[in-house]
C-alpha cells in the first residue's frame, strides 16, 4: 500500500483516545453534579424536617400554656374559695392568708400541668388535622411516627419537669402550711369552729352545731378513741373553746353537762356511761399533724422510699399501712409522668377525631377525659387507702388504661 495512503488511513484514529477522555470527563461531571443535587436535596430535607419539628414543639407548647393557665387558674381559684370559707370569715390577717395560699402553689402546679397537657395537645393536634396540614405533612413522605416524636417528647419533658414540682416543691409547701396552719388556730382556735359543720381531723370527728357571736357551741358532739382504744362519743350541749399556752395543746372545750360513751369495739354490749357538769377537753396539735410525725405526702420520693424499705423489715407494721406509704410512693410519680401517657392518647385520639372541627372536639373530649381520669384516681385513692387495695395499682391504672388504650389508636391509625 502507499505510504500516503497508510497516512491518510491512519490519520481519523489519533483524536480517538482524547474523544474517550472528553467522554468520560463529561460522565464524571455529571455524576459530580448528581452528588451535588443528592447531597443539596438532603440538605433542604433536613432542614425541612427541623423546621416542621420547630413549628410542632411551638403549637405544642403554645396550646400546653393556655390550657395550663386555664386549669392553674381553676385550680387556684377552687383554693381561694376553701380558704375564704374556712380561714377568711374568721378575719384571719391578710399575710397569713397570702401565704397559705403560696403554699399551696406547688399542689395547683402538680395537678395543672397533666390536664393542660391532654386537653392542649387534642387541641393542637386536632386544629392541625382540620386545617389539612397533617395531610400535607403525609403527602410529602413523612410518617406518623416521626411527627408523633415531638409530642411524645414534650409529653416527658412536662413530666420530668412535673416530678421535679411534686416531689421537692410540694413535700415543700405542705410542711409549710401545715405549720403556719396550726399556728393559726393556736392563735385563734375559733378559726376551726363554724356553726353547722363537719369537721375530720386524723381520726377525730366534730359535729357541730350553733355557734353564737361570742364563739360559744351551743351543740357539739365528738367521735374519737380513749387511750384504750375504745370508741368514744362526747355530747355536750354548750362549749367554749379557748387556746391553750400549753406546749402541743391546740385548743380547749369547756363543756357543760357533758355525757360520755364509751363503747368495746370488739364487745358492743361493755360500754361505760359518764355524765359531768363540767368538762375540759384538750385537743392536741397531732388531731392536725399526726403523731407519727412527717407524713408520706411530706417527703421526697427518696426519703419515703427508705422509710418504706425499714417498714418491710419490721413485723409489726400493719398491712393498711404499709399500703398506705407504698400508694404515696406510686402517686409521686403517677400524677407528673401521667402527661407522657396523656400525650400518646392525645396525638392518634385527635387524628382520628379531628377532620373537623378538630379543636373544639379535642377540648371536649379532654376535659371529659379529665374529670374521668381525677375521679379514678381519687377513688383508687380512697379504696387504697380504706379497703387496703394495692396502692401502686390504684395510683399507676388509669395511666396505663390510658397508655394502651393510646396505642390501640395509634395502631388503627396506621392501618389506615
Amino acid at each position: 500500500m502507499p505510504r500516503g495512503a497508510q497516512a491518510v488511513s491512519q490519520a481519523p484514529n489519533r483524536p480517538l483516545p482524547q474523544a474517550v477522555a472528553t467522554a468520560g470527563s463529561a460522565k464524571e461531571a455529571t455524576r459530580k453534579r448528581k452528588s451535588v443535587l443528592g447531597i443539596s436535596f438532603q440538605k433542604e430535607r433536613q432542614l425541612g424536617n427541623r423546621v416542621m419539628l420547630f413549628y410542632l414543639v411551638k403549637e405544642l407548647f403554645l396550646y400546653f400554656a393556655i390550657c395550663f393557665v386555664f386549669f392553674f387558674v381553676v385550680f387556684f381559684v377552687n383554693q381561694i374559695l376553701l380558704l375564704a370559707e374556712t380561714v377568711l370569715r374568721q378575719r384571719v390577717p391578710v399575710s397569713k392568708v397570702v401565704l397559705l395560699i403560696v403554699y399551696s402553689l406547688p399542689s395547683i402546679v402538680a395537678q395543672s400541668a397533666p390536664f393542660a397537657t391532654l386537653v392542649g395537645f387534642l387541641m393542637c393536634i386536632g386544629r392541625m388535622a382540620t386545617d389539612n396540614e397533617i395531610l400535607i405533612l403525609r403527602a410529602s413522605g413523612i410518617r406518623y411516627s416521626f411527627i408523633a416524636i415531638p409530642v411524645l417528647i414534650m409529653g416527658l419533658l412536662i413530666s420530668l419537669l412535673g416530678f421535679a414540682m411534686n416531689d421537692y416543691f410540694l413535700p415543700l409547701g405542705l410542711l409549710k402550711y401545715n405549720r403556719l396552719r396550726k399556728e393559726i388556730i393556736q392563735n385563734d382556735p375559733a378559726v376551726e369552729v363554724e356553726a353547722n359543720s363537719v369537721k375530720h381531723m386524723n381520726g377525730t370527728t366534730m359535729v357541730i352545731g350553733g355557734v353564737d357571736d361570742d364563739g360559744v357551741i351551743t351543740d357539739l358532739v365528738i367521735f374519737d378513741k380513749d387511750s384504750s382504744d375504745r370508741d368514744r362519743v362526747i355530747i355536750t350541749g354548750r362549749s367554749e373553746v379557748a387556746k391553750s399556752d400549753e406546749p402541743g395543746i391546740l385548743m380547749q372545750f369547756g363543756m357543760s353537762g357533758a355525757t360520755v360513751l364509751e363503747v368495746d369495739r370488739m364487745n358492743n354490749k361493755s360500754f361505760d356511761v359518764f355524765e359531768s357538769q363540767k368538762i375540759q377537753l384538750n385537743v392536741f396539735d397531732s388531731i392536725l399533724i399526726p403523731s407519727e410525725g412527717v407524713q408520706p405526702r411530706e417527703m421526697t420520693s427518696y426519703d419515703l422510699w427508705k422509710i418504706i424499705q425499714i417498714m418491710k423489715k419490721d413485723e409489726n407494721v400493719k398491712y393498711k399501712m404499709m399500703n398506705r406509704y407504698n400508694l404515696e410512693f406510686a402517686k409521686k410519680f403517677s400524677l407528673p409522668f401521667g402527661s407522657i401517657f396523656f400525650a400518646l392518647l392525645a396525638f392518634p385520639l385527635a387524628l382520628i377525631f379531628g377532620k373537623r372541627d378538630g379543636q373544639t372536639l379535642g377540648m371536649i373530649f379532654g376535659i371529659i377525659i379529665s374529670v374521668v381520669y381525677w375521679a379514678a384516681s381519687i377513688l383508687g385513692q380512697m379504696f387504697g387507702v380504706r379497703s387496703g387495695w394495692n396502692g401502686f395499682w390504684m395510683m399507676w391504672g388509669p395511666n396505663f388504661f390510658i397508655g394502651i388504650v393510646g396505642l390501640l389508636l395509634y395502631l388503627a391509625l396506621r392501618k389506615k
